[in-house]
């Protein structure tokens, strides 16, 4: 994790200026459609005595390395990898790899 309270602050929406897509007619329809973002941690599977034994201070190992990166997920559908950063004292998450196309399309279809 890493301190980007120093970062040069980004104006304006997310996704402005992103090219070629935003002057697609039909991307514009749809840029202002609500999704939800989610970055995964990792995961792991306990059976229910083991969930109903949790208490404060118990720790669940996950089944993700410290040092890989994090899961960015829009709708449930991978769309890229990326890295814990704290801004101004909140969580962030710094966008390393995007996923390719064909990757962030089979996320879509799977829901379609």
């Amino acid at each position: 994790m890493s301190d980007m309270s120093e970062a040069p602050k980004i104006e304006g929406r997310v996704g402005e200026g992103i090219g070629r897509m935003a002057a697609n007619r039909h991307f514009r329809t749809l840029s202002d459609i609500p999704v939800r973002l989610t970055v995964e941690v990792g995961s792991t599977s306990l059976k229910l005595a083991e969930v109903m034994d949790l208490a404060e201070g118990s720790v669940v190992e996950l089944d993700r390395q410290a040092d890989e990166l994090l899961d960015i997920m829009v709708n449930g559908a991978l769309i890229a990898k990326g890295e814990v950063v704290t801004v101004n004292g909140r969580y962030g998450i710094r966008v390393v790899e995007v996923a390719n196309t064909e990757a962030r399309m089979a996320g879509v279809e799977r829901r379609g």
